[in-house]
């Protein structure tokens, strides 16, 4: 290739690197993993921690986690070869909506909870989208929200709720998109379903 933005055909075209062909595959894989807490979303740690791939066991298809979860949340997380869903799912450009459910230190009062849904200005002077917060539980000075937020920045949801002085004790990603846990138990990992894989693109226009 020697003019800039030229376009190949991946289904008639011959791709090479370095001499080696490279081939598409047959067929992409996604993996809906249960992300449990003290994992890292990496497939590899230099600092020897455990992380995604350890739980994948024995997959032979080489996938990488689409965004991703800090070292102390859990829940919801998929991997992929797929390269244009996995861009489109975390390109703020889309804004496909993520659910967590937070257990909160306190009980934040409704005054908190419009500031989040007007959108919060962070401690590092930045301003995040609206966010829907709804209180599923609240006793013994703690609470349970569920939280839908549009954004995917480093650990929004924990900072956010830094802000408003009632952080995170616990959280878990629910749902991505159409893409709902359910019932996986923590560890587990299964592979989407034809009707999974087709709501997701077409989430992101694909």
């Amino acid at each position: 290739m020697t003019e800039l933005g030229s376009k190949a055909n991946p289904s008639s075209d011959q791709i090479k690197i370095d001499g080696k062909l490279l081939r598409l595959p047959s067929r992409y894989t996604y993996i809906l993993l249960h992300k449990p807490v003290a994992v890292v979303t990496t497939m590899s740690d230099p600092e020897g921690r455990a992380t995604v791939a350890t739980l994948l066991g024995g997959l032979r298809t080489r996938v990488f986690p689409v965004g991703r979860l800090d070292y102390h949340s859990s829940g919801l997380l998929l991997l992929t070869d797929d390269g244009d869903l996995a861009l489109r799912l975390t390109h703020p450009r889309y804004g496909i909506p993520k659910s967590y459910v937070a257990k909160v230190m306190g009980i934040p009062a409704a005054a908190s909870l419009e500031r989040l849904a007007r959108g919060i200005r962070l401690v590092d002077g930045t301003r995040c989208a609206p966010a829907d917060v709804r209180v599923l539980e609240a006793r013994d000075d703690k609470a349970w929200l569920q939280v839908k937020i549009d954004e995917g920045r480093n650990r929004e949801v924990r900072r956010m709720f830094d802000a408003i002085h009632h952080p995170v004790d616990k959280l878990r990603r629910v749902r991505l998109g159409p893409l709902k846990l359910g019932k996986l138990p923590s560890g587990a990992f299964r592979e989407l379903t034809d009707d999974e894989v087709r709501a997701l693109r077409a989430a992101v226009g694909l």
